[in-house]
């Protein structure tokens, strides 16, 4: 069946696997993202792979006064939108953090406030045409602060938070909001990092595991599925032992 998506963060590893995944049924893409020349190359690559129609927007996320023109290009472009992901965000030094309170700040706008500022804008056009799924990148480390990334997980965390009661306000509507929260992904901005191999997907895997969530109308996805049990593990844990963790 064939889908008419926006894609916000399209040029990161996931997003431009889910796009791959819809593009062999002919859909049609909106993809924003802030780098032009990225943007080309997936859009010739799912011109390729029997996307029917790709359109392109680019623009930098944290730039919140521009994302009403982005949507409304949107659109215009496609009259309707089926599926809409949210995929933007980066990996922050947890270290750097600590010390440097302007980059803490910033990379907390970049993971929450503009994905919230998008969630927002995209709600408003879906709740109109009474029909969709937005679906939003969250991460299992939203799930409790842990010391070795908590300025990541506190971001995710809000957008948990929002999107839960984003869920709730447009059930009614027909709209459906879904959350995806993946463990370790290989992508090129885990690349830097030692992964534990056992348990850390491909964004292959993971995009796979989102169309199905879309499709079933799932409000929550961890994927793989096994970090529904090591998340239940990790917020159970007596903050008396947690705090002693280095992880």
């Amino acid at each position: 069946m064939s889908e008419t998506i926006i894609i916000i963060g399209a040029s990161s590893g996931i997003a431009e696997a889910v796009a791959r995944c819809y593009a062999e049924q002919g859909s049609r893409f909106f993809l924003v993202a802030r780098n032009s020349k990225k943007l080309q190359v997936l859009s010739t690559d799912l011109t390729a792979r029997g996307a029917k129609e790709v359109q392109t927007f680019v623009m930098d996320a944290n730039d919140t006064n521009i994302i009403n023109k982005m949507l409304d290009s949107a659109w215009n472009a496609f009259g309707a939108i089926d599926i809409a992901l949210i995929a933007h965000g980066s990996l922050p030094d947890q270290q750097r953090t600590e010390i440097d309170i302007p980059y803490a700040i910033a990379e907390f706008r970049t993971n929450a406030e503009s994905v919230i500022a998008c969630l927002a804008g995209l709600a408003v056009r879906f709740k109109l045409q009474g029909k969709g799924v937005i679906t939003v990148m969250g991460s299992v480390a939203g799930d409790r602060g842990r010391a070795s990334n908590y300025l990541y997980g506190a971001a995710k965390a809000s957008i948990d938070a929002y999107a839960s009661g984003l869920r709730a306000r447009l059930f009614k509507t027909g709209v459906h909001v879904l959350t995806v929260k993946p463990g370790f992904v290989m992508t090129a901005m885990t690349a830097q990092l030692k992964l534990p191999e056992r348990l850390t997907a491909s964004a292959e895997f993971v995009a796979r595991d989102i169309r199905r969530a879309i499709s079933k109308r799932c409000d929550v996805l961890y994927t793989p599925r096994f970090w529904i049990l090591i998340m239940l593990i990790i917020r159970w844990m007596p903050e008396v032992v947690f705090k002693r963790m280095r992880f």
